[in-house]
């Protein structure tokens, strides 16, 4: 006689959840990074081993009147203002000409050439001539910024578009997908990755350009805060510029990563 016994009801399996430990580690290291860095910062300082270097209490020091009486504030928002247009300008520009490379080969063949030679130039070769050009108000500074930003976002895009596997294109070919529905649902998504590195390495450009186009007749920001306090010798102010645009650079950098992973959560990380 068979014996039947029940079937035993297993709770289903909880999903395991990242221990927290692994996720706090490299806040903690950032942290212990930054506070080493400071201290040797003020070690080198209080023993005077690099001529006319600030301690980091001075340059806090003057941080804090820049700000209480408004000069930070005025510079930080000048040199946002023209970074996020001419970077904004650079990447929408950018974005369909390196599609427009990698998708048709005559338009390759056409834009490269020009593409290559000015991306040896540096942007700040290029000043003077947006001096003479465009004159000295705010739109010489956006166009060096979007130069900047347009060779890097460019490059990326391109190689993106070059680089998506053949085998998916073939593959969405032989369904029947028209090339619409092949650029739209495979090449984009497949590239996005290399635009957004793209958009990050442009990010980086932008802010390291700014300086120098500030250069060009301006009356406020962080580059012509340096600038002016060079000819002062004031330090501390070139030193609480200097801090003030890394930390802007990299604020937007976090945020560019953040959606970078938000967007391309399908592909395998490290």
């Amino acid at each position: 006689m068979a014996v039947i016994t029940p079937v035993r009801k297993t709770a289903p399996e909880e999903p395991r959840q990242r221990p927290r430990r692994s996720r706090r580690r490299p806040l903690i290291l950032n942290a212990v990074a930054v506070v080493a860095g400071i201290a040797l910062w003020a070690v080198v300082a209080a023993l005077g081993l690099v001529d006319n270097l600030p301690a980091p209490v001075a340059v806090a020091r003057k941080a804090g009147s820049m700000i209480a009486d408004g000069t930070l504030g005025t510079d930080i928002a000048a040199s946002l203002r023209r970074v996020l247009i001419g970077y904004a300008l650079g990447v929408v520009v950018a974005v369909p000409v390196g599609f427009l490379m990698g998708w048709y080969p005559t338009a390759r063949a056409l834009i490269e050439p020009y593409i290559q030679f000015f991306r040896t130039i540096p942007p700040l070769a290029l000043i003077p001539l947006a001096v003479v050009l465009l004159g000295i108000g705010e739109v010489p500074k956006i166009a060096v910024i979007f130069l900047a930003s347009f060779m890097s976002c460019v490059v990326s895009a391109f190689q993106g578009v070059v680089d998506v596997d053949r085998t998916l294109i073939n593959a969405a070919r032989v369904l029947g997908a028209s090339d619409r529905t092949i650029f739209a649902k495979v090449v984009v998504p497949a590239s996005t990755p290399f635009i957004l590195v793209g958009m990050r390495i442009g990010l980086g450009a932008s802010w390291a350009t700014v300086v120098a186009a500030e250069l060009i007749g301006a009356q406020e920001g962080l580059g012509y805060r340096m600038q002016k306090a060079s000819t002062w010798f004031e330090m501390d102010t070139i030193f609480v510029s200097l801090i003030t645009i890394g930390v802007l650079g990299l604020v937007m950098d976090r945020l560019l990563l953040l959606a970078e992973r938000r967007l391309t959560g399908w592909q395998e990380r490290r």
